[in-house]
């Protein structure tokens, strides 16, 4: 069995990606293996489903132990994930894995995780104007079990017949339905709910899937390591530095759904970034070096500078 070591870099990147945000693996594992490593898709798929039976749960591990997740909200997920994950999986295998179908699927993926971002971005705003902080303690939150199991519902559908795509949706509806949640609760929760329902993927993949063990092995020895340090900062991190990590990776994915190009989307994402650093320099301006307009000396606190 030989060990890809750039796989193992690769897979450490996104590794990283996941336990940060709890999204992404599906969007950008996949197309890593396919596009840069010549792995055929439906070898991709499974290895990586497979792979992330290793790797989730030590990013829940670490937020289990930070305390910000609420197994309740976990329960009524898993309640709707796993049982639709195997009816999306009979559904594809009724339609014959036809591309086309699943193509249609991932478009429309794409385009409601633009929606979502695109959202998120609006929301962050209208909690500046208004003053609004989610603080919510995630053991003392009130449940919604019916739209809960109803989020579960969607994302295991989409993993049954697609294999990927369900984290970064999840994040988006629990974010709507739960808008006080702070984003290392968003991502303690999705990763320790994703456990269960990568297992009963990862199952179908073994049985039905076409898994490559080295691609497998490569991707356990990069993405472990770094998950659990994704995690460690996720589960620490202040929610205004978690949450723009969280939209970016949503709006990364949702482009990749929705069929923009591998050089395309590189160059979106590299203008969205210096777009984003542009929008942080021109309101902190921090070549003021902390005076004010009289010359006074301005004690800044880091709520200052949040963007």
């Amino acid at each position: 069995m030989n060990i890809n070591p750039y796989i193992v870099l690769g897979s450490s990147i996104v590794g990283f990606l996941v336990g940060l945000t709890g999204a992404g693996g599906g969007a950008l594992m996949t197309p890593m293996l396919i596009l840069l490593f010549g792995v055929k898709p439906s070898t991709a798929i499974s290895s990586d489903l497979v792979a992330a039976v290793f790797m989730r749960p030590f990013g829940a591990g670490v937020h289990i132990a930070k305390k910000t997740v609420n197994f309740r909200l976990v329960g009524w997920m898993v309640l709707g994930s796993v049982p639709m994950a195997l009816v999306g999986s009979y559904v594809l295998h009724l339609m014959g894995h036809a591309k086309t179908s699943q193509t249609n699927i991932e478009r429309a993926l794409g385009a409601a995780l633009l929606v979502g971002a695109a959202a998120m971005v609006i929301r962050y705003f209208l909690d500046r104007r208004s003053g609004q902080q989610r603080r919510s303690v995630v053991h003392e939150m009130k449940l919604r079990p019916l739209p809960t199991v109803g989020i579960g519902m969607v994302g295991g559908l989409i993993v049954g017949m697609t294999s990927v795509g369900s984290g970064s949706l999840m994040i988006v509806l629990l974010l709507f339905v739960y808008p006080m949640l702070g984003a290392n609760q968003l991502v303690g929760t999705d990763l320790t709910q994703a456990v269960p329902l990568t297992a009963a993927a990862a199952l179908g993949a073994l049985l039905f899937g076409s898994v490559q063990f080295a691609v497998t092995t490569s991707i356990i020895l990069g993405s472990v390591p770094a998950v659990i340090v994704g995690a460690f900062l996720s589960s620490r991190a202040p929610d205004k530095y978690i949450r723009p990590v969280i939209t970016f990776v949503i709006f990364a994915s949702g482009l990749k759904y929705a069929g923009l190009g591998t050089t395309a989307l590189g160059w979106v994402l590299c203008v969205a970034l210096a777009g984003s650093a542009m929008f942080w320099l021109v309101k902190v301006r921090p070549w003021r070096g902390g005076q004010d307009q009289d010359g006074g000396v301005v004690d800044h606190d880091l709520e200052d500078y949040e963007i």
